[in-house]
């Protein structure tokens, strides 16, 4: 069943990198003559850490299929939602000025936290089985 779940992931961290190259090329070909530079600053941080978590994902999703079963469910879960809220919120922020998203934006980054630290202890233990 973890090896389903991780190629899941995978096909997940595809459509999260098929996103990314979409908003950066909106940003880059869209926006830069709209947005102030520090707002277009902004925006740039969230697709870059769009790609990063992308990436993340399909990595996670090898480690899965390549394990048994060994607690990794929710790491993926965590890197989605802090993409979500961090990308997500910098996003909205951006191209709705939604301001008052802000105080999301670091919801998301602990939550990136959570699902890498999580994948460090769990791969840890599992290493000294």
């Amino acid at each position: 069943m973890n090896k389903v779940q991780g190629i899941r992931w995978i096909a997940v961290g595809s459509m999260v990198l098929a996103m990314a190259v979409v908003l950066g090329a909106f940003g880059a070909h869209g926006l830069k003559d709209v947005l102030s530079e520090s707002r277009m600053a902004v925006y740039q941080t969230a697709v870059q850490y769009h790609f990063y978590h992308g990436f993340g994902l399909m990595l996670v999703g090898l480690v899965m299929s390549s394990l048994p079963d060994v607690g990794l469910r929710w790491v993926p879960r965590l890197l989605l939602l802090g993409l979500v809220l961090f990308s997500g919120s910098l996003y909205a922020l951006i191209l709705l000025n939604l301001g008052w998203l802000g105080v999301v934006t670091p919801i998301g980054g602990l939550s990136f936290i959570a699902g890498w630290v999580l994948l460090a202890v769990v791969l840890w233990k599992q290493s000294k089985n």
